[in-house]
């Protein structure tokens, strides 16, 4: 394992699960670029304080913290990282509902549409 491999390692802000991988994989396919990283952040707004972003980037900042998700990197900025600290990302197709979903134990409340917290 090298250096830089382990301080990805250590950075971990938040998790996907399997289900993710595969869709952010099939996204990150469909994209047909190169280094493509998964962003995730948190930004002020939406209707319970915060909100949550989520795209492809292929500019990562010296302090952005990485993940290794198994084939792509999850970058979240620093500022985001406390308020996504032990998040889940999770993705779901099914018949009641479809799509990414966080699951933040930082979040005191959400909104109905599961897209902000505070």
């Amino acid at each position: 394992m090298s250096i830089q491999e382990t301080q990805i390692e250590e950075q971990a802000v938040i998790t996907l699960t399997e289900g993710a991988v595969a869709k952010v994989k099939e996204l990150i396919a469909a994209e047909a670029e190169e280094n493509l990283a998964l962003r995730v952040a948190v930004r002020p707004g939406g209707c319970s304080g915060f909100s949550y972003g989520m795209f492809f980037d292929t500019d990562v900042a010296g302090d952005d913290l990485a993940t290794d998700a198994g084939g792509f990197n999850v970058v979240v900025d620093p500022a985001s990282a406390p308020l996504l600290k032990g998040a889940t990302l999770d993705y779901k197709d099914g018949l009641q509902s479809a799509g990414f979903s966080i699951n933040n134990p930082n979040a005191s409340r959400s909104c109905g549409c599961g897209q902000s917290f505070s």
